[in-house]
């Protein structure tokens, strides 16, 4: 009785998702339909009824092609779990030259609204994707969606034979329970083949995708000379100049006025130590010695106990990466820790760390007021261009009022 239970209860959503696979896949074969109609009802004697029909098949078939593919991507993630990619190009900015002319990144124009429309056309024109969603589009009536459709003309069938006796019915109802768990599954293999970008495509996607990593990791790198530049110049350098005075001054003071030159003196180890201090500072936010000593967890943890809030961290010991991965990931806690303490107010954190087959997972939740958004040039999106330089990721999710959970996963293959 639990097996034909079970049974049942997948033939019915079997059978509402075959009913969504061909409401989706046959959206523009009803389009083309309606065009056939439309020409047929104009009259086939008129020279110009078949303008209104192609006008229809090739306008709607255009327009619906995106809405389609993107439909079949949500339904194939939502019931098989596979994630089809898009590939879609995205738009460049469109900015302003000092000639007054609008660059999209393609042309020149002479107003932002000329240069944003000529993108839009250049875009939708000589994007791969779209031309691939058109072709998907082509296809999967004849494919998914005739399969898709089994279960419901088995319906309908039945139906039919019920309502002039025929004992046909009984078959199509069984047709429609037999085929119902399955009918709906070929639009996965179909839209993995016809919908996933080619290798090429994922190739050249790749490349754009490093060449921005590179360029955002040489722009850190300067940015982060710069402030070293500055610490030092500012910092040390300061007072390694007002300790050479204050040396000249006490070798000119030391057979005149003996006790100024003591002063002197003191002043000047003060100094020095000051300095050394804020030497030793600034190689700790260079490199932190614990995080090459010690590893991630030791340095995460002694991070914590120098933090003004209640820090709980949870770690099962992963195994050492490479320094720039480590490093990567200390100073992505070390901006999750100020950002909780500067922005959420927060008064209690837990970080945890822990590794699976495939890389370092680290997620850290604060109890303050939330409201964290990835905004461009923030420290979150500094943090997400650091970390894609190792193909990590960062995921936010910061709610109105807390909490504030962020997730940073790196992968590594010798995890």
């Amino acid at each position: 009785m639990r097996v034909l239970g079970s049974w049942a209860a997948g033939a019915g959503i079997g059978f509402v998702r075959a009913c969504a696979v061909a409401a989706v896949t046959l959206l523009i074969p009803a389009v083309w339909a309606g065009a056939v109609a439309w020409g047929i009802a104009w009259g086939a004697a008129n020279p110009w009824s078949w303008i209104g029909p192609l006008v229809l098949v090739c306008v709607g078939t255009l327009a619906l092609a995106r809405p389609v593919c993107q439909a079949v991507r949500s339904l194939v993630a939502r019931w098989s779990g596979t994630e089809i990619p898009s590939g879609y190009r995205t738009a460049p900015p469109v900015t302003r030259m000092a000639t007054g002319f609008w660059w999209n990144g393609f042309a020149y124009h002479r107003t932002r609204r000329d240069a944003l429309m000529d993108q839009r056309w250049r875009l939708r024109w000589k994007d791969p994707a779209n031309w691939r969603d058109l072709r998907f589009a082509v296809i999967a009536p004849f494919t998914a969606g005739i399969v898709a459709c089994v279960p419901l003309a088995g319906v309908v069938w039945g139906a039919v034979g019920v309502g002039t006796g025929r004992p046909a019915s009984l078959l199509a109802l069984l047709v429609t329970l037999a085929s119902s768990p399955y009918a709906w599954r070929t639009v996965t293999p179909v839209a993995v083949r016809f919908l996933r970008p080619s290798a090429r495509m994922a190739l050249a996607d790749r490349v754009d995708e490093l060449t921005g990593q590179r360029a955002d990791a040489t722009v850190a790198q300067a940015a982060e000379i710069r402030r070293i530049e500055r610490d030092l110049h500012d910092g040390a350098q300061a007072r390694l100049v007002a300790l050479g005075m204050s040396l000249a001054t006490v070798e000119k003071l030391m057979e005149t006025d003996p006790d100024r030159a003591r002063a002197l003196m003191r002043e000047a180890r003060a100094g020095a130590t000051a300095s050394l201090a804020e030497l030793r500072d600034l190689v700790h936010g260079i490199n932190p010695p614990v995080l090459n000593d010690r590893g991630l967890v030791d340095a995460v943890r002694a991070l914590a106990l120098d933090s003004p809030l209640e820090t709980e961290v949870v770690a099962d010991a992963p195994r050492r990466l490479d320094a720039p991965v480590e490093s990567a990931v200390y100073f992505g806690i070390a901006e999750l820790l100020t950002n909780a303490v500067k922005h959420a107010r927060a008064t209690r954190m837990r970080i945890s760390l822990a590794q699976d087959g495939t890389g370092l997972v680290v997620e850290a939740e604060d109890d303050g007021r939330g409201g964290a958004v990835v905004r461009e040039g923030g420290g979150l999106a500094g943090l997400r261009r650091r970390l894609a330089v190792f193909d990590g990721s960062l995921e936010v999710t910061s709610p109105a009022g807390g909490p504030t959970r962020a997730r940073i996963m790196v992968p590594c293959e010798s995890l």
